[in-house]
Formats: structure tokens, C-alpha cells, sequence
């Protein structure tokens, strides 16, 4: 819709007629083509004028801005409304009752995990509207809410229409138009909503006005020309001020065409609303205020003001499930969010308490408000206004355009003690200043302040003063100067939400917690120490961190001593708690569910079906389950889950992440079910003719590494027992190692090392193979990644530890010098790289083969020169074959041992007396050498 003209979107006109005549004349002077500017200049004057004239009173505001505050605190007194009409998004009234019980500043949260109808990337979706005490939003809801008879009435859009007004697919932006990950941590990625973002959206004049004004940035602009001039102005001053500078920026705004239907948007449901509500309750529009920012305020839309004939259709919510709730807000927050200058909020807050204390205005605070000054005490009903005539709008803007600024005298007590103060704060943070600083620190700033016009020196120029003085060329410690001189102007003030305010999940965690005897809302860091032998109370404690842990960002709880793993559990514990630090994040898990188990298994289940899930991640998921809601039946569903996630993966990619986490599971069954559940017998199963299928494709695989081969290697050998007892064919390992042909060194030295432990291959034949490496100076280059193949074999064949260690051995004996040094940087990369988890073993077992002692080196034979493997005796081999086979018959309950090992059922004995067991045993000595073999890898 176009704006309607000058004619009829003003009043009379009779009381800014002299204004307009001014403004005219200006233009017509100071311009080249005078019709432009005249233009723009009385468009502003017919905006206020309009405005004013409204029977609805509109009373414009600036976020956070302790002019606006003290203003909303004497009109609210004065005018005594009926019903207070708010710009704050509509679907969070019902948490602004909830403010009595939390210290400002805080933030009220809409958050919706679960999304429909808005793009996937944008989960999950939030926004915050941060509240402080100087704040004119603050003034207002604590006005209707303390007050009986008044009624609070938020207008504006609500959260999910937020979103809905996202032009296209773009990913949501701040009320700047800054990006969201640019925004504070403490509201983390949540969109910002504010009453009053009043800034020039025209590059070039908040270029020239800092300029000119002699100002680094926006809010020391606004503090300096908006905020001391109105800080003790009458209403109607303060009023036709702030809609001029609302309508300012909006006329000289950028004409970006998304951006002004958003905004016209905005006013048009605004009014649709507020005409909505008066139809329903037959209100008096004088018996209302309506609170919205100064750049809506001077709207130019044709449904403008209570009379408008226009409605707006309102679009129905998506179907995006909302959650509400406050989260702890800070300044430093506030400031990142929203672009102001670090400091300004806490510098604002202190320009509101010297502003209480010069107008003697009594500010409303909730009843009951935690950190409050004093306790408000309960207010009466508001009683019925006298009819008064109405007072024609006079023109204030005049005599304030046409005014000098007013002198505002020197306070010499207050500079000298922020001097001394600065210098005393400089001191303890590691600063070399001394007394001849302080009034350093005090004549440049009433020197910075009369070079740039100010008769008295502001917070700004003091940080100026006080960096050019003190900090000098270097800061000693982890705090400059500015930031020091931000923590003397009130600091970043955190603000905590209320144990009655918190969500049903948050209140559970305080309640359970409440054994340790600590004030979890408390920021920072506290030491909590668990001794469960002697207060088994404590374990739910204990259960209730671990998950805390799972669940919160690191550093909410951090265990200093204890550990929870599958099959172990600690008796004594040590946690760092900081809870009332993290307390956002502890309340954002409010919105997912009712306790932190609900929560653990809902993001358990997401991580599960996810559509690009992995094997190993559904099966760290099964593990979670168990260590931290004890298995049972979602452990068993999400087991057969990550079955299912097996039988369609084609990559072997997460097959070292597979192969310990079924180890790992497949033990703790072993040890505590009577019976392994039916998923993991599948699984073992399933997988073992899964990775049969993908071995010979991954020995040539380019994209596969060698560890990755390696794995499926080790869950092959580890699970083969268990496989064939579920009816697995032993042939499909042997056809998967016949289809086996690598080229690549270390793949090579995989394959030789499984097919030694399948027994494809001897000790001996592989020593060969090794020497012949080391004979051909064409592959000694090659050699360490034929060993980096063999310390992987570790994994599938522990038992070839030894031999690793006597090829590295033969290797350092054999090669030459000329050709050993250039070769051992690339040996020590290689085992580093590609073998750091295998190489303790490896190294364990070198101790164990070499001598203890350096007399003893000359002396010292390696064992595998002289173990009877190497000898050629036949004899001593059929010896040793027998030896094993008489001690095996001696001592059959060692078979048994072995059966019940493998899963058989039943005894050697209970089938057949002894002597068939040595008969038996005689036919077939080869059984005792694999049981000695199989009894030294376990």
C-alpha cells in the first residue's frame, strides 16, 4: 500500500504550522533543488504531527535506553492506563509473569526443536527478547502486572511468524541483518527481538553524524545527543522527539522492498490487534497506551491508528512445535546481539540510576523481584479518571531544535573518583600506574571533552582518557583498560533465572542434586565430592551427572576422578559443577523433555535413525544406553537398529569404531546376561558375512585404509567362533581370502599376516618372504610400509607381536648405514601415523625380548635364531607335537574349558571315556598346537 499524503495522514496541522514554515525556508536555503529535501523535512513533521493526534496514545521508545524508561515510568503514573498494548512478540505474555522470579537481565526464549513448514537448516529455531531494568518494556510490564484492573496486551508478531517473514530460503538474520552465528553466546544462535531498534539504516548519514558529533560509534552518538537531552524532558518534549527521529531514519532508510513490507507488515498486524482487542472489550482508546519502538511509532501505512478501515490477515501459526521459557541474559550479551558498543548497556544502566536520582522518579519494579533494591509494595486499583478535557498537542519541537544544549556543569567529585578508582583497578591487574595516572586520567578527559565540544566529560571520553594514560603500549594481563573502565561503569551484569521459573526438567536436576548440599545456581565453579561406600544415596547423584555430562556443553559438569564405562563403576568421584554458569543450556533441555532421561533417549533415538547414520554411531548410541539408562529394551531396539544400518552400508570406513564398540558390548553381555542378547548374535552374524563380502573389494580398495582392513580382519577372527555357532559357513572366509590380491606393501603384509593365523602360511614361510624384502634393494624402500602392514596386523593376530619385533629387529641389523638413515625418518612417521594405538603392544613385547641390562647386550642372542621354529630336525617337531598331545590327554577338563569358550555345551567326558579322548588326540596331535596357539592369543 502507498503512504497516504500529507493532507490527511496528519491532524489540523495548526500546531507545527510555524515548524513547517522553518523547515521550508531551511530547505530552500541550504539545498539546490529544494523540492527533495522539502519533501523529507515536512514528511517528518506530518509523521509526528500525525502521530500525536492519534486517540490511542502511542508513546515511542529505544531499547534499552534509560530516557525511554524514565519517561515510561512518569507517563505511567501520570495517565494511569487501563490497558498497556506492547510491541513484544504475542505467544510470550504468558511468561512475563514469571520475571518476579528471576534477576534481571534476562531473556524471554521461544524455542521449537521439532520443525514444520520453515527449511531443515534452520533448526532449531529460537528467539530471545532480552529485558533489563532500564528498559521501557521493563517499566511497563511491571506496571500491568503489579497493578489490578490493568491488562498487558502484546501485539506484535509472534515467534513463528517471525520466521515466516524470512524472505525465501535465506537463513535467519538479527533485526540488523546480521547473520546469526555473529550474535552473543550467551543467547547463542537465537534471533533477537527488541522494542525500539533505533539506528539509521542509512550508511552514509550514520557515517556523517558520528562524524560531525566527533564519536566513534552509534551509542556513544545517542548517549551524547539523545540520551542527556531527554534524560529530565517533560512527556510531550520526549515524545515529539523520539517520532522525529523515528521518522528520520525511516524516511532516509535504504528503499529495500522486503525490508519495508516486513516492516509495514509489522505495523499492519500491530494495529489489526489493537483494533481487535478495543472491539472485543468496548475500551476507550484514551483509557490506552501503546508502547512500540520510535521507528513504528511514525508508521505511514494506511491502516495507521485505531479509525483505520483496513484489516490485515493474519496467517495461521505453522505447524512448528513452540516452546517458552527465560533463559539468563547478560550487557555483554545484549551488546553482541545487537551491535551496540561494548560497555554501552552497563553505562546505560548506571546513566539510569543518576536519572532516578535527578528527576526523583519512582521506577515500578516487580513485586517480589530477586536482586530488586527494596520490595515493592502492592499497589491499589487504578481508579477511574476525572473526565479532563483533552489538550490540544502544542509544538515542543521548536524550542528544542532551536534551543543551545544545555551546559551541564563539571562534577569534579564524580570524574576525581573515577580517576582514582581506574588507577586502583590498574593496579591490582598488573598495571605499573601510580597516583601522577589518576590526574593524568582526569585532565585529559576534560580536555578530550572540550575538544569535542562537551562542557562535561562522558563515560566515553573517560575510557579514552583513561586507555591513553594508563595502558600505554602494553597490557600485562588478561583485562585492558577499556575493559577495566567498562567493569568500574557496572560491569556485565548477569542475570539468573528463578528455581520457581525454571522448567519441569531443570527443577527435577536441582531436586535430585540437592544431596550434595550445593547452591547449584551459583555461577562459576564448585567442587562436588562423591563417596558412595559411605553414602550410597549418592549414586543417583552420581547417575544424574554422568548424564548432565552426556547431555550439557562441556565444562556444566566435568568429572575430575571416576569414570563410567561398560563394566565398571566408581565408588568415589570428583566433579566440577557449573550449572548456574550453563543455566541456559540446562533450561533449553527443559523444552526437549520432563527429565534428563526422556532427553537422553529422545537424542539417543535421533542419533539412531538419523538418515545418514553409521553403524558405529547407532552402536555408541547402544552403549550410551546401557552406561547411562542401563540397556534393557531401548538398548535392544537401537541394537537392532544398528543391524539394520550394517546390512546396507557398502564401505568399510567405520570398521575400527565398529570392531571395539562390539567387542566392548559383546563382553559386558558376556559378563552380565546369562544369555547374549538375540541383536548382537545377529549381529555377529550379519556381519561376519557382510565384511566376508567386502574383503577382497577392500585389500584393493584405494579410499579404504589399511586400518580400516585391519579391522574387518579383527571383528572376522574375533566373531568366527560365534558366527559358526549361529550357522555362519567357515568357506566364505576362505573364498574371501582366495579372491584377496593387493598390490599395495602394507596390504600385502595384512594379507600374509591372516593367512598365518588361518594357517595358510607358516612362521617360517613368512620369515622367508620377510628376508627377501631386505635382500632386494629395489623394495627396501618400501620395507617400514610392509611393517606398518604388520604392527596393523596386531589387531587381528596379537599373537604376531613377537614377530614384528624381530623384523624391525632384522632390519636395523641387516641394512647398511647409507641406507638405514634415510630410511628411519619415514619408519618413525609410518608407526606414528598409522600405528599409534598398536604400538605400546609392540613395545611391550620388545621389552619383554630384549635384555633388562646394556652388559648384557653383547651377550644376548636374539630368541627367534634359536627357537625351535627355526630348526630343520623333524624330530624335535613330531617330540614337541607328542609332548602337547600327552599333557592335552592329562588334562582334559582343559577341552572342556575350551567348549564352553567357544559357546559348545557339555563335556569331553560326559561322550566318552578318557582313553578315546588320548586315542583321539594321538590321531590328530595338530588339535594340541592349535590350542596352545589359540590359549597364547587369548
Amino acid at each position: 500500500m502507498s503512504p497516504v499524503s500529507s493532507d490527511t495522514s496528519a491532524g489540523d496541522g495548526a500546531a507545527f504550522e510555524a515548524l513547517r514554515g522553518r523547515l521550508q525556508d531551511a530547505a530552500t536555503a541550504f539545498a539546490d533543488g529544494p523540492d527533495a529535501l522539502q519533501g523529507i523535512l515536512l514528511g517528518i513533521v506530518d509523521d509526528v504531527d500525525r502521530a500525536v493526534h492519534e486517540p490511542l496514545e502511542i508513546f515511542p521508545v529505544c531499547h534499552h535506553s534509560p530516557a525511554s524508561a524514565v519517561a515510561m515510568a512518569r507517563r505511567l503514573r501520570e495517565k494511569q492506563p487501563k490497558v498497556v498494548y506492547l510491541e513484544l512478540c504475542e505467544d510470550m505474555a504468558p511468561l512475563l509473569s514469571e520475571l518476579r522470579n528471576c534477576r534481571l537481565p534476562v531473556a524471554v526464549q521461544a524455542f521449537a526443536s521439532e520443525v514444520k513448514g520453515f527449511p531443515a537448516q534452520w533448526a532449531p529455531l529460537s528467539v530471545v527478547a532480552p529485558i533489563t531494568e532500564a528498559s521501557a518494556e521493563y517499566q511497563a510490564i511491571s506496571y500491568a502486572l503489579d497493578t489490578p484492573g490493568v491488562e498487558l496486551v502484546l501485539v506484535d508478531r509472534s515467534s513463528d511468524h517471525v520466521f515466516q517473514w524470512q524472505t525465501g530460503d535465506q537463513e535467519p538474520a538479527g533485526p540488523d541483518g546480521r547473520p546469526a552465528e555473529e550474535e552473543a553466546a550467551l543467547h547463542g544462535d537465537a534471533l533477537g527481538v527488541e522494542i525500539g531498534d533505533l539506528r539509521p539504516r542509512f550508511a552514509e548519514l550514520e557515517e556523517h553524524l558520528l562524524h560531525h558529533g566527533r564519536v566513534r560509534h552509534w551509542s556513544e552518538w545517542w548517549h551524547q545527543y539523545v540520551e542527556l537531552p531527554l534524560g529530565d524532558s517533560d512527556h510531550d518534549t520526549y515524545r515529539q522527539v523520539m517520532l522525529l527521529i523515528g521518522s528520520l531514519f525511516r524516511r532516509l532508510a535504504p528503499g529495500d522492498p522486503d525490508r519495508v513490507r516486513v516492516d509495514e507488515d509489522r505495523e499492519r498486524y500491530m494495529w489489526t490487534r489493537m483494533r481487535e482487542h478495543l472491539a472485543a472489550t468496548g475500551t476507550d482508546p484514551e483509557d490506552c497506551l501503546y508502547v512500540c519502538g520510535a521507528f513504528h511509532a511514525s508508521s505511514r501505512v494506511e491502516e495507521f491508528g485505531v479509525h483505520g478501515s483496513d484489516t490485515f490477515e493474519i496467517e495461521p501459526p505453522s505447524e512448528s512445535t513452540w516452546q517458552y521459557g527465560l533463559i539468563p541474559s547478560s550487557h555483554a550479551a545484549i551488546e553482541a546481539q545487537f551491535g551496540l558498543a561494548a560497555g554501552s548497556v552497563s553505562i546505560a544502566a548506571t546513566q539510569w540510576a543518576k536519572n532516578l536520582k535527578r528527576t526523583r522518579v519512582q521506577p515500578f519494579r516487580l513485586t517480589g523481584q530477586t536482586g530488586a533494591r527494596k520490595a515493592a509494595k502492592p499497589r491499589k486499583a487504578v481508579a477511574p479518571a476525572a473526565p479532563v478535557a483533552p489538550v490540544e498537542p502544542s509544538d515542543r519541537l521548536s524550542g528544542f531544535l532551536g534551543s543551545p544544549p544545555a551546559l551541564d556543569r563539571l562534577d569534579e567529585a564524580e570524574l576525581l573518583g573515577w580517576s582514582v578508582e581506574i588507577v586502583r583497578s590498574a593496579r591490582r591487574n598488573g598495571y605499573l600506574a601510580s597516583t601522577a595516572d589518576a590526574i593524568a586520567v582526569f585532565e585529559t578527559s576534560i580536555l578530550l571533552a572540550g575538544m569535542r565540544d562537551r562542557a562535561r566529560p562522558t563515560p566515553y571520553d573517560f575510557q579514552d582518557a583513561a586507555v591513553t594514560c594508563i595502558e600505554k603500549e602494553t597490557v600485562p594481563g588478561r583485562r585492558d583498560v577499556r575493559r577495566l573502565v567498562e567493569i568500574l561503569m557496572g560491569g556485565d551484569r548477569v542475570g539468573q533465572v528463578g528455581y520457581e521459573a525454571l522448567p519441569p526438567l531443570a527443577r527435577d536436576v536441582h531436586d535430585r542434586l540437592a544431596p550434595l548440599g550445593m547452591k547449584l545456581q551459583q555461577r562459576g565453579v564448585q567442587r562436588a565430592l562423591l563417596d558412595m561406600s559411605s553414602q550410597p544415596e549418592l549414586r543417583q547423584c552420581s547417575d544424574v551427572l554422568w548424564m548432565l555430562r552426556r547431555l550439557m556443553p562441556h565444562g556444566a559438569a566435568r568429572p575430575i576422578m571416576g569414570e563410567r564405562e561398560l563394566g565398571k563403576r566408581s565408588v568415589q568421584e570428583s566433579w566440577d559443577l557449573a550449572l548456574g554458569t550453563h543455566q541456559r543450556a540446562l533450561i533449553e533441555l527443559g523444552y526437549e523433555g520432563v527429565s534428563i532421561e526422556q532427553v537422553l533417549e529422545q537424542r539417543l533415538r535421533r542419533v539412531a535413525y538419523a538418515p545418514n547414520a553409521t553403524t558405529a554411531q547407532v552402536l555408541e548410541a547402544v552403549e550410551d544406553a546401557v552406561l547411562y539408562l542401563g540397556g534393557g529394551r531401548l538398548a535392544d531396539e537401537l541394537g537392532i537398529r544398528a543391524l539394520e544400518v550394517l546390512a546396507t552400508e557398502r564401505s568399510v570406513d567405520g570398521a575400527p569404531e565398529v570392531l571395539r564398540r562390539v567387542r566392548r558390548l559383546l563382553a559386558h553381555y558376556r559378563i552380565s546376561r546369562p544369555v547374549l542378547p538375540s541383536w548382537i548374535e545377529s549381529f555377529a552374524k550379519t556381519g561376519y558375512a557382510h565384511y566376508c563380502t567386502l574383503l577382497p573389494t577392500a585389500f584393493t580398495d584405494e579410499d579404504a585404509t589399511v586400518r580400516q582392513v585391519a579391522a574387518m580382519l579383527g571383528f572376522l577372527f574375533s566373531m568366527e567362533s560365534l558366527a559358526i555357532s549361529l550357522g555362519c559357513d567357515r568357506t566364505q572366509l576362505d573364498l574371501a581370502f582366495a579372491q584377496s590380491h593387493p598390490k599395495e606393501p602394507s596390504r600385502t603384509a595384512l594379507l600374509w599376516a591372516a593367512k598365518v593365523q588361518l594357517g595358510q602360511l607358516s612362521r617360517t614361510d613368512l620369515r622367508e618372504r620377510c628376508d627377501a624384502l631386505l635382500d632386494n634393494p629395489l623394495v627396501v624402500p618400501a620395507y617400514p610400509r610392509y611393517l606398518s602392514g604388520f604392527l596393523h596386523a596386531l589387531e587381528p593376530v596379537p599373537q604376531l607381536a613377537d614377530f614384528v619385533v624381530e623384523a624391525v629387529s632384522n632390519a636395523f641389523a641387516r641394512l647398511p648405514d647409507p641406507v638405514l638413515l634415510p630410511w628411519l625418518p619415514t619408519l618413525i612417521t609410518t608407526l606414528r601415523s598409522e600405528g599409534a594405538d598398536l604400538a605400546p603392544l609392540l613395545i611391550r613385547e620388545a621389552g619383554r625380548v630384549f635384555p633388562g641390562r646394556l652388559s648384557a647386550l653383547d651377550a644376548w642372542v636374539p630368541p627367534w635364531q634359536t627357537s625351535p621354529e627355526t630348526r630343520s630336525v623333524p624330530e624335535a617337531t613330531e617330540g614337541a607335537t607328542a609332548g602337547r598331545a600327552a599333557l592335552l590327554v592329562a588334562h582334559p577338563e582343559t577341552c572342556d574349558s575350551v567348549a564352553e569358550l567357544l559357546g559348545c555345551e557339555g563335556t569331553w567326558e560326559a561322550e566318552a571315556p578318557v582313553p578315546s579322548d588320548a586315542v583321539l588326540v594321538g590321531r590328530h596331535p595338530e588339535t594340541a598346537a592349535a590350542l596352545e596357539a589359540l590359549l597364547a592369543g587369548v
